[in-house]
């Protein structure tokens, strides 16, 4: 696998803070990707609105990164929105048929910090069978192998009191 660059996406969320993926030669990273190129097609622009409110506000504000939203293991990965009917403090999450798939890790498999994927268009059964997320699927489960592989290792380390990833070597940024 290339080399990435491991970043902050989004740390003002009260419950969880979202990091995301972006190729060394890369100018935008791999979750903006997904959120610019759906929200510029007409007919998917308000289930894009939805991932994004369900990502910041029901994750990263209200409820963090728990069990029952992160319910759809896919390999190395989870993929969202969550899978079924899903009452959380009174408030149901239920996304039939939902168009979208963005895949996401927790870090650790912590509520608190999350790695934010690519994703795309879910059009048939499966991963296998849809192809439009097939292969950002198999690239979000190597980034998430390539993370966990880090964490295990030392190579970076959970920062607990500030909810961040960090380099164990002391960098700003982190080149995995």
């Amino acid at each position: 696998m290339n080399i990435f660059a491991l970043e902050i996406w989004d740390d003002e969320g009260k419950k969880c803070t979202f990091y995301t993926v972006r190729w060394d030669d890369a100018i935008e990273n791999e979750t903006d990707k997904f959120f610019n190129k759906y929200n510029g097609i007409p007919e998917l622009k308000t289930a894009t609105q939805q991932m994004l409110s369900f990502v910041l506000d029901s994750l990263g504000d209200d409820h963090g990164a728990i069990d029952a939203l992160f319910n759809r293991p896919e390999n190395e990965v989870t993929g969202l929105p969550n899978t079924g009917k899903v009452t959380v403090k009174q408030v149901l999450f239920a996304y039939p048929n939902f168009p979208l798939r963005l895949y996401a890790l927790r870090a650790n498999n912590r509520s608190d910090i999350v790695i934010l994927f690519n994703g795309g268009i879910k059009s048939a059964r499966t991963n296998q069978e849809s192809n439009d997320i097939h292969l950002k699927w198999i690239e979000a489960c190597q980034f998430a192998k390539r993370i966990e592989d880090a964490l295990n290792d030392g190579e970076i380390v959970i920062d607990e009191g500030n909810r961040r990833i960090v380099s164990a070597n002391g960098e700003e940024e982190i080149y995995l």
